[in-house]
């Protein structure tokens, strides 16, 4: 089958985006380090949210993330020649100062690196590589010179000279910082090592260079940097930055030097030192050791999945950044600690740069990224500490970052448990694990079935499930935006998309009782109950799709007839409610109304409610997150509807190209939380969301089988 003829692997963007301001501060790039935290920037270097930074510290895996550094600007001086200034910031005014973007040839991914090559005349060229430790608070920023000077001569032997500014903050990734003209960052060194501490009460962080650099001490203040995109959201957008000093570093053609950017204690003995650049080589190695094996995990039929389908082995890259360690520390005998990176204490964050661990996310994204991948024993160790973190039935809707209680606010994120297990069983046969969770999932059930907090339930008469009764300012389902501490979309009483998770669920329990020799006849019994109401109630027969939300606020009767994707489920589903024609009935409204080509709209454009823009402040955004705005990952349910409908996958390819050309668009390599709902659909939200890279690698690696 011809998959695609774009190389995603050999991912690149030229001269004509490097060199175009407002392409180049548009699209950004991201690195992570299996703990929560980043490094992520511009394209050109300017910091254009405040969650861009060059080290971005987890300091609690995979939470409590601090900016400690935001970028690095560089100046190089030729021989005899002139200083190029390669860096670029943007000002409170509008200044670009300097505006390096005029060196900027290219940037690649070379596997999840990126690399930035800055053309110095017609025979030269600088490349900076930047990549993190995995398993640390460790960013690597490497760079290279190549070629030879134009003029030839006597200069051939001598060094350029690389200066190196570190612009440094110390603060939550949520905020900005605001400087003093007499604040001064403390600065001690040790060889070539440099601690950076802001305050007492901050985080100490290092610089570390080799010995051919020479630090030459500044402690200067930058005011009012801007932050484009925080200002387009309505957020506080001007930032001040402190440069400790600089380095200066010889550099000759064929060379390669690095900083070392680290919240670590410890970080190898060896950095800093004479050895200093082996050390980095062999870091360097085992990064791309580690990406090697992640693809051929993916892939064991394949000698090269790069080679034989790349834009699989992008995405597998792409999925890797959402997996992250959850806190386990384990003691050494001489008291020190260090973090737990076994594949049984794995999560998931929900998305780049500011969100957390979310539970719905986290099974909703886990057959992507944890089955698609091969990474078996993460995705064992991640349901069963999802299923044991079940409270009163529930799982946490969201681990927050400021290390408060989880909060339990989700009437779904269990019954995608049970989804999420259903996959990872067909995919493993691991029923040891199923026997082991066992009483969990029933307990989770009988919560359910006997009512649990917030509201959520099931109604005796039919078997169907309510969420939110008596309740007025919570948001229980994924469409969970607030204003003014208001749903938008509250969707209290019988949600279309609850109950076909809830039906999935009882199909499941009922199968698996069977399997381990248990009295499955409850779950039988209520299984047909739900089958039988569930068309009868949520069949909207003269629009052709089904209600959202049937018994609005517990009213009989009272019908949400908004033309949601929340019904795909209904179909996408592998237990099925409804006939083949009422089957192909909704997948046709659905593609005539919601579907674009980065993926299905939350609300039909025909529906006064119906928000036709997205982007703007927070009250602007909030409004419109479900009443309109394209979400990349429902395409996952509307080609798995399209597949019992229809039986094509030739003919689903076509859908997956536009969101592959998206890994080019935004954040290089991955895929966004949103779009604009309107042509030319333009990709919103966080730049990088795991259920959107999860379920269009989910569904290319089913379309392309």
């Amino acid at each position: 089958m011809k998959r695609t003829s774009l190389n995603a692997w050999n991912l690149s963007l030229g001269r004509a985006i490097c060199g175009d301001v407002q392409a180049g501060l548009e699209r950004e790039w991201l690195v992570t380090n299996g703990l929560g935290g980043y490094a992520a920037g511009s394209l050109l270097g300017a910091t254009t949210r405040s969650y861009h930074g060059l080290l971005v510290a987890a300091l609690r895996p995979p939470i409590e993330r601090w900016v400690l550094v935001t970028k690095v600007d560089e100046e190089l001086r030729l021989p005899q020649g002139p200083v190029l200034k390669l860096g670029v910031n943007e000002y409170h005014d509008g200044t670009l100062d300097p505006q390096g973007m005029s060196y900027l040839d290219s940037v690649c991914l070379e596997g999840d690196i990126p690399c930035f090559r800055y053309r110095l005349g017609t025979a030269l060229i600088l490349e900076k590589r930047i990549w993190m430790e995995y398993g640390q608070n460790t960013t690597y920023v490497q760079y290279a010179l190549h070629g030879s000077y134009d003029e030839g001569g006597e200069q051939e032997r001598e060094p350029s000279l690389l200066t190196l500014l570190p612009f440094c903050v110390a603060r939550s990734h949520h905020s900005t910082l605001r400087g003093d003209p007499g604040w001064h960052f403390q600065v001690e060194q040790d060889g070539n090592r440099y601690r950076i501490r802001a305050s007492a009460d901050t985080p100490v962080y290092q610089l570390i260079v080799g010995p051919s650099a020479r630090f030459e001490p500044r402690g200067l203040w930058y005011w009012r940097v801007l932050h484009r995109h925080d200002r387009e959201r309505g957020l506080p957008c001007e930032e001040d930055v402190y440069l400790p000093g600089i380095f200066h570093l010889p550099l000759m053609p064929g060379d390669r030097v690095t900083l070392v950017l680290s919240a670590e204690q410890e970080p190898p003995a060896t950095l800093g030192g004479p050895q200093h650049e082996e050390q980095v080589a062999q870091a360097y190695a085992h990064h791309r050791r580690r990406l090697k094996q992640l693809l051929a995990v993916a892939d064991r039929s394949v000698e090269d999945l790069a080679q034989s389908d790349p834009v699989r082995a992008r995405l597998v890259v792409a999925a890797d950044q959402f997996i992250v360690a959850r806190p386990q520390y384990v003691l050494t005998p001489t008291g020190k600690r260090y973090l737990q990176l076994s594949p049984d204490h794995k999560t998931i964050i929900a998305g780049y740069p500011w969100f957390e661990v979310w539970g719905r996310d986290a099974m909703i994204a886990l057959p992507g990224l944890l089955l698609s991948t091969g990474r078996y024993s993460e995705a064992r160790g991640l349901l069963k500490a999802f299923a044991s973190s079940a409270n009163q039935g529930l799982l946490p809707n969201r681990l927050p970052e400021n290390a408060a209680a989880p909060e339990y606010n989700t009437a779904d994120a269990s019954l995608w448990l049970f989804r999420a297990l259903d996959r990872y069983l067909a995919a493993t046969g691991d029923w040891t694990l199923l026997k082991e969770l066992f009483p969990a999932l029933e307990e989770i059930l009988q919560w359910y079935m006997r009512g649990t907090r917030f509201g959520i339930g099931m109604d005796q008469r039919d078997g169907l499930l309510f969420v939110g009764l008596g309740t007025s300012d919570l948001q229980l389902t994924w469409m969970d935006a607030r204003v003014d501490g208001c749903p938008v979309t509250p969707r209290r009483g019988k949600p279309v998309e609850i109950n076909a998770l809830w039906y999935n669920a009882l199909a499941c329990m009922e199968s698996w009782a069977v399997r381990l020799a248990v009295d499955a006849t409850r779950y039988s019994q209520l299984r047909i109950q739900v089958r039988k109401h569930f068309a009868e109630r949520f069949w909207y027969s003269e629009g052709g799709y089904l209600y959202d939300v049937v018994d609005v606020d517990g009213e009989t009767g009272k019908n949400d007839s908004a033309l949601r994707p929340n019904q795909l489920f209904a179909v996408a589903l592998p237990r099925r409610l409804l006939s083949d024609e009422q089957a192909r009935s909704i997948v046709e409204r659905v593609r005539a109304e919601l579907l674009t080509p980065l993926g299905l709209r939350t609300l039909s454009p025909r529906d006064p409610h119906y928000r036709s823009r997205f982007n703007g402040d927070q009250r602007q955004r909030d409004n419109a997150y479900h009443q309109g705005t394209v979400w990349p990952w429902l395409i996952g349910a509307y080609i798995d509807a399209y597949l019992h409908v229809y039986k094509d996958n030739q003919a689903l390819l076509p859908l997956l190209e536009p969101l592959v050309r998206h890994l080019w668009d935004a954040c290089l390599g991955t895929i966004s939380e949103v779009a604009e709902p309107e042509p030319p659909f333009t990709p919103a939200g966080c730049f990088a969301q795991a259920w959107s890279v999860a379920e269009v690698l989910r569904c290319w690696t089913l379309v392309t089988e």
